[in-house]
């Protein structure tokens, strides 16, 4: 496996961490901790076998963040030096003091042992010693893959890639290094006649993201894989309107990912329990009473943890941005509520240990609770194609367009690609424009099946956003494909 160059693997780094983290120290905090990190970035845009951009960049800095007085303080710089860090401490210090002074209630962390040692991600290829041409080349060759398709009037290509290396030093003798490579690729196929517009998405809407080097790249089949799609939307655009009404639904992987994104990740998110994120990205209706009560929340079915050491996961990592070693949370336990994303602050006022949920976008921003892998655990005993096979009349949605939820993450509409009709246990023709709504533990309650881990898929999404400022987030999903009964599908009366 390749092994990247960490920052902060000399002693210069150890020097700054050493140096911020006693000037914190003596100034009054009671606990501090210091993250350096050094981000690499390159992305690619094709249209329409026109290459619109090409672009790369890197970043470096640290962030200091501390505690005094039952209070955050939190401050960062761009120059790695050992008076940046003096500074950049007392700064920290200084705007903790002026915001304990009108505190309501004393942060306080719960008890982990110091975080010791060394991540990677798994890396076959590095992403970034392929040469540019070749990454180009490749990504051309599946754009015109899908252009050729007759009645296809634009394509839309991408990759990604970015590597985030990352120092964490603490004030309790934590001192880790990671090193988390993450890529991506797509392409998109449109035709339109008239007003009617109709796209397919290969591998998927949200782009074809994981954990892992180029070798992902090339296991996609790009430009082996985009003409079934482009020749689906063209016939889309004659196909008939998804029908309406209330629909026994299977939904495939590419689309079950954002269901479990949208009404699973984050109405776990303990913060947004505690309406931190209420001015921005909502509450949640998982409050925790409904925790000490057992929430009904899925059929018996339903297993859902958030796991930080999943293969290939976008939310993978070896320590959280407060030094937490990753692992798997429950969250959804055969139906039950029974945890949620945690940071060191949150977990403790349920009476837990933090799950290790914290990052943060970047050395200038703040770690917030973010989701890790979200994963919809398999059931033995059905395929997704067994799933298929044992509905008789239904529909089979397939790759997210839109979605639409509420702040509480209770109500939501979905829209996806394309739809096949189920009929006797067999897919058949296709309909347009399919969407559908629920209420979500009503719709996570009527999970009647769910695939076993041959139809088990990783997936991921890197533009989670949420914070003020804005923070985005990479993180993943697990999913094998499910069936829901009774599912409000189209819009109108029923």
């Amino acid at each position: 496996m390749p092994r990247a160059t960490v920052l902060g693997s000399g002693p210069d780094m150890r020097d700054l961490t050493d140096r911020a983290l006693n000037t914190a120290n003596g100034l009054g905090a009671g606990y501090a901790d210091l993250r350096i990190v050094r981000r690499r970035e390159e992305s690619i845009g094709i249209k329409s076998g026109r290459l619109e951009g090409v672009a790369s960049g890197e970043t470096e800095g640290f962030g200091v963040r501390v505690l005094v007085d039952g209070a955050w303080g939190f401050a960062s710089s761009h120059h790695l030096d050992l008076r940046e860090a003096d500074r950049v401490a007392a700064l920290a210090v200084r705007i903790a003091r002026a915001s304990a002074t009108a505190l309501r209630t004393p942060v306080a962390l719960d008890d982990r042992p110091p975080a010791q040692g060394r991540f990677e991600t798994p890396v076959q290829e590095d992403p970034f010693t392929i040469p540019i041409e070749r990454k180009i080349g490749h990504l051309m060759e599946a754009d015109r893959a899908a252009a050729a398709v007759r009645g296809i009037n634009f394509t839309e290509s991408s990759y990604g890639a970015q590597r985030e290396e990352k120092t964490f030093a603490a004030s309790d003798g934590s001192y880790t290094e990671q090193a988390i490579t993450h890529v991506g690729a797509a392409v998109e196929a449109n035709a339109i006649d008239g007003d009617e517009h109709q796209r397919r998405s290969y591998p998927d809407a949200g782009g074809g993201w994981a954990a892992a080097g180029y070798e992902y790249i090339r296991g996609l089949d790009l430009a082996g894989n985009v003409e079934r799609y482009a020749d689906e939307a063209v016939q889309l655009l004659t196909a008939p309107q998804c029908p309406s009404g209330s629909k026994t639904i299977v939904l495939d992987p590419s689309q079950l990912y954002m269901q479990v994104h949208e009404s699973c990740g984050h109405p776990t998110e303990l913060d947004r329990v505690y309406g931190t994120e209420a001015s921005y990205a909502g509450t949640s209706f998982l409050t925790t009473d409904k925790l000490a009560e057992g929430l009904r929340y899925g059929s018996d079915l339903v297993t859902i943890v958030a796991d930080a050491t999943a293969p290939f996961g976008m939310g993978t990592f070896g320590w959280d941005d407060e030094g937490v070693a990753a692992q798997s949370v429950p969250l959804i336990q055969n139906g039950i509520l029974t945890g949620y994303l945690t940071s060191r602050e949150t977990a403790p006022r349920i009476g837990r240990a933090s799950g290790g949920a914290m990052r943060a976008d970047g050395w200038n921003r703040i770690p917030l609770i973010r989701m890790t892998n979200i994963n919809l655990l398999p059931v033995d005993g059905m395929s997704l194609d067994d799933i298929v096979a044992d509905t008789d009349d239904g529909l089979y949605l397939d790759t997210n367009r839109s979605w639409s939820i509420d702040d509480r993450r209770l109500n939501f509409q979905f829209a996806t690609e394309i739809a096949y009709e189920i009929k006797g246990g067999k897919r058949g023709r296709m309909f347009k424009n399919p969407t559908y709504t629920g209420i979500t533990y009503e719709f996570w309650r009527s999970c009647d099946a769910i695939g076993d881990a041959s139809s088990y898929v990783m997936l991921g999404t890197p533009n989670c956003g949420k914070g003020e400022p804005s923070q985005g987030a990479h993180v993943g999903h697990g999913v094998s494909g499910a069936r829901f009964r009774n599912v409000q599908v189209g819009v109108g009366k029923w």
